[in-house]
């Protein structure tokens, strides 16, 4: 068990400084091909940071791993919002994390509670259909996700900006004094590359832990897995808040939880047989939490708070109470 341990560990701070590395290159892309960074937050970085889920699960799926490859993706989510709340009750400035400046991600927020939904609802229901090997929730959720993207996209176009944002973009550093287009991408394609490379360890460590620890895929993955493929969110969201740049923040979070359950699609894919239909129901449990506590998030962007009190914010504390809750559900509910 202990090599499995330091196997796992070594593999997953690979894929972190990989991951790190990856962020930064494909932030560079979007800033050097003019895509704009509330884009990067809700969909460029999101999808780039979510990598080393996609490397990993795809790689549980192939090894039969089916509860430690969906359990990693929703306990991505969770973990995902428990880097919000932290990041929110930690940080001194004056302007908050989670306030009306940031509302304009709500819309993002709501599609990433959608997209749990459904995946929760074809856990439970355990609909064998599939077409080409693929299951029918898994092509919902892709059909959903690309729909939910066209709304959120046209949403940001052309709501009109906040001044908050536009000062938050100022103090984001430029990358286009020590990067060229062509270095971002090969710096890109490199670090994608090594976390390829790097997930099936990770994948085949966790598994062997799951096994001889008794804790089972369901819980290793929903928390050991989804921690360790969560650490990119974290380096990107708090190397934003850092700068004030709120807006790529929750832009990452929300992005990266909507795109972690169209990324069922490709594991699904990997997988022989309809994957929603074959994995624990208590993966339903952690839809549900992660859908219930992105609630308090928007409640946290909407309401209104006149003063910030450091370390007692209802919403930041509730987010964290409420995450560290359901992980222990699980633990419960592992099978």
């Amino acid at each position: 068990m202990a090599s499995a341990f330091f196997e796992f560990l070594a593999s997953a701070s690979i894929i972190v400084i990989a991951g790190t590395f990856l962020t930064r290159y494909a932030d560079a892309i979007a800033e050097l091909t003019k895509l704009g960074r509330l884009l990067v937050g809700s969909i460029f970085l999101a999808s780039a940071t979510s990598l080393p889920e996609l490397s990993v699960d795809v790689s549980a799926a192939r090894q039969g791993l089916p509860d430690l490859a969906v359990g990693d993706l929703m306990g991505s989510s969770l973990i995902n919002l428990l880097i919000l709340g932290l990041l929110d009750l930690s940080h001194q400035a004056k302007g908050r994390m989670l306030s009306r400046q940031s509302a304009a991600h709500a819309l993002s927020a709501t599609m990433s509670m959608v997209l749990a939904a459904l995946a929760g609802i074809a856990i439970v229901s355990r609909i064998p259909f599939h077409v080409a090997g693929i299951g029918a929730g898994s092509i919902a959720l892709a059909v959903v996700y690309v729909l939910g993207l066209r709304i959120v996209y046209y949403d940001q176009r052309y709501s009109s900006p906040h001044p908050e944002e536009t000062e938050s973009a100022d103090l984001m550093p430029t990358v286009q004094e020590t990067l060229t287009l062509p270095r971002a991408i090969i710096g890109y394609c490199i670090a994608a590359l090594v976390i390829i490379l790097a997930a099936p360890y990770v994948a085949e460590s966790a598994g062997e832990l799951a096994d001889r620890s008794g804790l089972g895929g369901t819980f290793v993955g929903t928390t050991l897995v989804a921690l360790s493929t969560s650490l990119p969110e974290l380096v990107t969201t708090f190397a934003a808040v850092r700068l004030g740049a709120f807006d790529l923040a929750l832009g990452n979070i929300f992005g990266s939880n909507s795109f972690n359950m169209v990324l069922l699609l490709p594991v699904d894919m990997a997988y022989s047989g309809s994957l929603l239909a074959s994995v624990s129901p208590t993966h339903a449990v952690t839809c549900l939490s992660a859908i219930l506590i992105t609630c308090v998030a928007v409640m946290g962007q909407l309401y209104h708070a006149e003063k910030r009190l450091r370390f007692v914010e209802p919403d930041a504390a509730l987010i964290i109470l409420l995450v560290l809750s359901a992980l222990g559900l699980v633990y419960f509910l592992r099978s």
